[in-house]
């Protein structure tokens, strides 16, 4: 199984070079699913959401995109009033999509109440959909769980209910929890479980690191995570993860 995991797109303060090329590059790895962990937009204005429409329109289905704190509008009665009215119209209506394909069931969650003004929440409710959703997953199937706030984050960083989500990762035994938000690439691994970060994909917005997002293939057990770094002459490899898992994933269950 392969996956593409893209993040924080912020298109409104985007790297034209980045969003002109990714798409290709994006499908020339024939993924299974591609799942894109939030701030799509810089602002939530109209246009940056047509813009993002008209990516994912580009990029190799099926597509799970999650909300981030930059998708709910900042300054604007909207954000009490209608936070996700402009996702719901053109991303997706569902803030909490799951997507399942041969081999491969995944989950969304929307970590970004409209109350808090960056970092992220999980609910017990939201728990339970995981345990509801991936816990039923077909034996055999990779399960996949994405959000925009990385729930291994300490500090003041920290994801609000972490510690019942993280319970709900291991009772539902989720192999692949992916997130973004800090623009800085990341692979983990506590317990049975993967945890991986994206960078940011396509905005100029770089924290030490170029614009990049990741390949993961799933077999036997095995994770491989391949970064993809933009360079002056387009996307190149990176860092390369291997991660073995002694639970065993996809048909190792």
């Amino acid at each position: 199984m392969i996956i593409a995991h893209l993040s924080d797109l912020h298109l409104g303060a985007h790297d034209r070079a980045a969003l002109e090329s990714i798409a290709a590059d994006v499908a020339a790895v024939r993924p299974n699913l591609t799942v894109v962990t939030g701030d799509l937009t810089m602002r939530a204005r109209e246009r940056e959401f047509r813009h993002v429409r008209e990516l994912l329109d580009r990029l190799p289905g099926p597509v799970l995109a999650v909300t981030g704190n930059h998708d709910v509008p900042l300054a604007d009665w909207r954000r009490a009033l209608q936070p996700y009215d402009r996702w719901k119209s053109w991303i997706d209506a569902d803030l909490e999509p799951v997507r399942k394909v041969p081999g491969i069931t995944a989950l969304g969650l929307q970590s970004m109440p409209r109350w808090r003004w960056k970092n992220g929440r999980i609910t017990s409710r939201q728990a339970g959909e995981v345990v509801r959703v991936l816990g039923a997953a077909p034996p055999g199937d990779v399960r996949v769980l994405a959000l925009h706030h990385p729930p291994l984050a300490t500090g003041t960083a920290a994801l609000l209910g972490r510690r019942h989500l993280l319970a709900a990762v291991r009772a539902a035994r989720v192999d692949l929890v992916l997130a973004g938000h800090t623009h800085v690439p990341d692979v983990r691994v506590l317990g049975h479980q993967v945890f991986v970060v994206a960078g940011t994909t396509t905005s100029h917005r770089v924290r030490g690191s170029a614009c990049s997002w990741s390949v993961i293939s799933v077999d036997r057990g095995e994770i491989e995570v391949r970064e993809r770094n933009l360079g002056p002459d387009g996307w190149h490899l990176g860092r390369v993860v291997h991660v073995r898992v002694s639970a065993g994933l996809s048909s190792g269950r």
